[in-house]
């Protein structure tokens, strides 16, 4: 019986199943597995519902008294500012989990050089963690919340699977994705793994929708554009990212770090 890993999608996994071509991409221990969806099958899409893009919080410097994570790793610390008005119940998991300790001494299991640092899994190998309600929790999207470089985004196993585990997105190479993007057709759906999207008044979002130029120049400081809207966007590295690049560095087999970088770790604050 295959055992079900949380995770963020392989690099070349997400390349293909991000544009609009019709794939669905799910990894698992035993590598992946991809389903073309014909025309034919598209009721198996998922029809989600979200706001029109208004800003990119992001990029705003933390103000006093905004919520605040410090990680605190044998690297180094790793400063967060979170957002729980775009993502309550990812915020509230994680913070809980923080405060009662739940991940002091995990490590960061799956590390990808120029993609994304994953950690939280007590089992330190992707096939483990629970929520603070026992029970997989439903993803939190929304166009203003973006897999830029240093955004903190659960990890999870499908749509609306989150647990405890989380990434945080490494990628520098920013005009390599804007370049990326640039090359989408804009005009077509957009469609991450079996997802699609629509705006209030229920029109399907093409990619020129969700790729606004705000959020175009917003890659020229790197990240991952094809995991938008997949994965719940609820913090953003403020300081650290140079311990978030040495931590993605690290030697690793099998994307796993050859000596652990240990999250002793996280307080929970405010800026």
């Amino acid at each position: 019986m295959k055992k079900k890993v949380v995770v963020v999608l392989a690099l070349a996994l997400a390349l293909t199943s991000f544009c609009a071509c019709g794939k669905n991409g799910d990894a698992d221990s035993n590598g992946s597995d991809e389903t073309g969806i014909t025309g034919e099958e598209e009721e198996q899409f998922d029809y989600v519902t979200i706001d029109d893009f208004k800003s990119l919080p992001q990029l705003e410097a933390p103000q006093t008294g905004d919520p605040v994570a410090v990680f605190h790793t044998n690297h180094g610390d790793i400063k967060v500012r979170l957002f729980p008005e775009y993502a309550p119940k990812a915020v509230e998991n994680f913070t809980t989990h923080a405060k009662e300790g739940y991940y002091n001494g995990l490590t960061f299991h799956r590390v990808i050089n120029q993609f994304m640092i994953q950690g939280g899994d007590p089992n330190g190998n992707g096939t483990g963690g629970e929520s603070i309600w026992g029970d997989a929790f439903e993803n939190e999207v929304s166009l203003d919340m973006r897999n830029i470089r240093g955004a903190l985004c659960m990890a999870n196993a499908g749509p609306n699977t989150n647990g405890s585990q989380f990434y945080i997105v490494q990628n520098s190479q920013g005009a390599e994705m804007q370049d990326a993007i640039k090359s989408f057709n804009m005009d077509e759906e957009y469609i991450n793994g079996n997802l699609k999207f629509k705006n209030k008044d229920g029109k399907t979002l093409t990619n020129g929708d969700v790729f606004p130029q705000e959020v175009i120049d917003a890659y020229i400081s790197g990240g991952y554009p094809y995991l938008d809207l997949g994965y719940t966007v609820f913090g953003q590295v403020y300081e650290g990212i140079t311990i978030v690049d040495e931590i993605a560095a690290v030697p690793t087999q099998n994307d796993k770090p050859i000596e652990d970088v240990i999250i002793n770790s996280i307080d929970i604050g405010t800026y």
